[in-house]
């Protein structure tokens, strides 16, 4: 009976306005305030995040969630419980991305809701307290099934008869420069989870998943335990991620190297891309990993306002050198990585591990990375969440991302 409280209030949360408030003189207390949260999570205390999930209408997602928690009896209820709600949270986010739940007043392809609910769960995972024992491994695994749940990345399913794509997105990042931010790459996994491309060589089905900001999650094999199921049974991958002011960019080759630039939690991570034991791979590790998308289809097609680059430009230290340089057309022999196309942040790595597990489970499929032009506002708009050249930039990349998959399944 104590689940099924949790998981009728997931389903509420999936309704929408259905939700009733919780107040504060009802509500069971059985969180710690003082327990310790993340820096992405402290954020939460900003007046912009509390406006975004009042006018997406997804602050709902906490009221529900974190009363819920308190009857939880054991580990076992919990897990299942908060897999459900991260689950509803998913699905609500796609939901609102394609016109299936109302909006609000942001944009309706808006993916900042689903990253600031998101944070407000696993805070009130982080400083509950249940009535049983429950050590801080059961709670970090807890806390993992929340991201992975509410992240799409454990209800990916293709129907048969369809053509398989499978793209990924990221969270918002460098927050403390603009907290307002948006991520286009985000943006794009909820427009276009569980869609279906025409393309002339018949239906494509999109499936997505979306991968934190966080150096750690990524040593740990979030990106590999993710997509490593459905490599073998689709057409064609492609990571995505936020890049350059203007343009899109194919990344043609993908670096073995963490340049240390902080994430989300303001942590830093420099050294070669390290690989979880158990994960198959290729050894000896390769310094770049070549895309394998068709570039030059890319290239060549009108797919939307922004020009789309084929970038072979990579940093490298020259064999028998110790200083790194900038190559315009790839790596050179015995080179060693300190950055691919896309950089050596986690773009290039989230490819760079994608297309290392293509190679180690010897497919040949189509795969690479895309990086999308800055989301960017109004030059005059320094303060509010949305304005019209905001929403137009938003939704003309979802629309061209989906022109450059089209013209890639048909290459």
């Amino acid at each position: 009976m104590r689940v099924r409280t949790l998981l009728a209030a997931a389903v509420l949360g999936l309704a929408g306005t259905l939700v009733p408030t919780v107040t504060a003189a009802a509500a069971p207390t059985c969180a710690d305030p003082a327990a310790p949260l993340t820096v992405s999570e402290r954020r939460l205390a900003l007046p912009q995040p509390a406006e975004i999930l009042r006018r997406s209408g997804f602050d709902r997602f906490e009221r529900v969630f974190t009363p819920s928690l308190c009857p939880l009896p054991n580990n076992r209820a919990a897990t299942a419980a908060i897999g459900v709600q991260g689950r509803a949270l998913w699905a609500a986010a796609v939901a609102r991305a394609q016109g299936k739940l109302p909006p609000g007043t942001l944009p309706v392809t808006d993916d900042r809701p689903l990253y600031w609910a998101r944070l407000q769960l696993t805070k009130a995972v982080r400083q509950w307290t249940p009535s049983f024992a429950l050590s801080p491994a059961d709670r970090a695994e807890l806390i993992g099934v929340l991201e992975r749940t509410s992240r799409g990345q454990d209800t990916i399913s293709y129907p048969r008869g369809k053509r398989k794509v499978l793209v990924t997105g990221f969270d918002p990042f460098q927050l403390d420069q603009d907290i307002r931010r948006s991520n286009p790459s985000g943006v794009n996994a909820l427009a276009l989870d569980g869609t279906v491309i025409e393309t002339a060589n018949g239906p494509a089905r999109v499936e997505t998943a979306m991968f934190p900001v966080l150096w750690d999650p990524f040593a740990a094999g979030m990106v590999e335990h993710t997509i490593q199921p459905w490599l073998p049974k689709v057409d064609m991958f492609t990571t995505v991620s936020q890049g350059r002011v203007g343009r899109f960019d194919v990344e043609r080759y993908n670096g073995r190297w963490r340049g240390g630039f902080p994430d989300n939690d303001n942590i830093s991570r420099t050294g070669v891309i390290p690989i979880p034991t158990g994960v198959p791979t290729v050894t000896p590790a390769p310094e770049f990993v070549p895309t394998t998308l068709p570039y030059a289809a890319i290239v060549a097609a009108p797919t939307g306002r922004f020009p789309v680059y084929d970038n072979t430009s990579v940093t490298e230290i020259p064999a028998g050198q110790t200083t790194p340089v900038v190559s315009p057309t790839g790596p050179t022999p015995g080179s060693v990585a300190r950055a691919g196309g896309g950089g050596n942040y986690l773009s290039n790595e989230i490819a760079y591990r994608a297309t290392l597990l293509r190679d180690a489970l010897g497919l040949t499929t189509p795969g690479g990375h895309l990086h999308t032009p800055v989301l960017q506002f109004a030059p005059d708009n320094t303060t509010e969440l949305t304005d019209p050249v905001f929403e137009r930039n938003q939704q003309d990349m979802v629309d061209q991302i989906r022109a450059v998959l089209t013209v890639a399944l048909e290459a």
